[in-house]
């Protein structure tokens, strides 16, 4: 697929996206176990603050890494603080925009389903076009390097041009 620009190809998109991925995970779960023991600690003083009728409040914690996922992809930059951190962005396959919130959805909630049942399913990456895994199939999404997509929305054309500058 060329996505209207001739000069970029599925390797210039996705070139090292496997590699970056794995990356981005470890931290954002470090991330998500640092979100979630702050939360801890603070619905602890809260339970104790109302004499233990806070404590209900911890029935929340499980939902941490599931909004962390979801919002951050919602976000401006389509990626969690991780994938960011790598250089990585989620786009919508069809068109390489931002994905919507259904997607997104989609996504999150399939990706926690894996994970769930020993996450072995994520070896499908490594047998797919673009390296995509069963929640990015599904739900019609792709990871992508954000240098890449910079190339897209650049003026002046592909992504081996000059951008209207001389190099003189």
């Amino acid at each position: 697929m060329s996505y209207a620009n001739p000069y970029l190809d599925d390797g210039f998109l996705t070139g090292g996206v496997m590699s970056r991925r794995c990356v981005a995970w470890v931290f954002d779960v470090f991330l998500i176990a640092l979100l979630v023991w702050v939360l801890w600690w603070i619905l602890v003083m809260f339970g104790l603050l109302t004499l233990g009728l806070g404590f209900g409040a911890m029935s929340i914690l499980p939902f941490v890494p599931f909004c962390y996922h979801f919002l951050s992809l919602l976000g401006s930059s389509s990626a969690t603080p991780g994938q960011q951190m790598t250089g990585l962005t989620v786009r919508r396959d069809y068109d390489m925009g931002p994905p919507t919130a259904v997607q997104a959805l989609v996504s999150v909630l399939l990706f926690y389903l894996t994970l769930a049942t020993s996450g072995l399913l994520l070896v499908v990456a490594l047998f797919t076009r673009r390296h995509r895994t069963l929640h990015d199939l599904v739900s019609g999404l792709v990871v992508v390097r954000v240098r890449a997509m910079r190339t897209l929305t650049e003026p002046g054309g592909g992504w081996n041009m000059g951008g209207g500058t001389s190099a003189r």
